[in-house]
């Protein structure tokens, strides 16, 4: 399949991301350099100087909401994306609600409560929707552990162990690994496996 027929037939196609961190950021912009029809963008937070070492927002944007920054960084990699973004703190309710037309909704929560909700809503009353989360990035090196495990429609995406603690911070590169992991789910769903 050449780059064009994934752009093709990736332009009507919807993802809801919950969280524009470091997981959302950039599996949202992943998403929109090939060509995602309309993203789907939802979180409550604004732009901090200790989010810049791995979410994809820039120095300028420092206070800014995360919805609206990342909405403007997408934009200016891809136009043709569509993004509706919603500075709002997910609900079971809102979570349905925001995400009922997307073909797959991608799970980017810090807060292990955050995730447990929207998988249990995601699962519970949205069934056949699938789910694409991540789970355990924390820290650097050991590559190999980062790995992809589905459940029927909950697709897991990290070494599943690694905590975020003071001790062993979020960083750019594994985070983005995972993040990268959990958009390349996300066309794997949409287009099929590469055979």
């Amino acid at each position: 399949m050449t780059f064009e027929e994934i752009q093709r037939r990736l332009s009507g196609k919807i993802v809801g991301i919950a969280g524009a961190g470091g997981l959302g950021s950039n599996c949202a912009v992943a998403l929109a350099r090939v060509g995602i029809g309309k993203l789907i963008i939802t979180d409550f937070d604004v732009v901090s100087k200790s989010n810049l070492n791995r979410q994809y927002y820039f120095y300028k944007q420092i206070g800014q909401k995360k919805v609206v920054a990342l909405k403007e960084n997408i934009i200016a990699i891809n136009p043709a994306v569509e993004v509706e973004a919603y500075d709002v703190k997910l609900t079971p309710d809102s979570i349905i609600t925001l995400f009922s037309d997307c073909d797959v909704i991608v799970e980017a929560f810090d807060l292990a409560e955050m995730k447990q909700m929207i998988i249990e809503t995601v699962l519970s009353e949205m069934p056949g929707k699938p789910l694409v989360t991540g789970l355990g990035m924390a820290g650097w090196g050991d590559s190999n552990s980062l790995r992809f495990r589905e459940e029927g429609n909950l697709y897991i995406c990290g070494d599943e162990k690694s905590e975020i603690s003071e001790d062993n911070p979020p960083l750019a590169p594994r985070v983005g690994i995972v993040a990268n992991m959990q958009a390349n789910t996300v066309l794997e769903i949409l287009l099929g496996k590469v055979r």
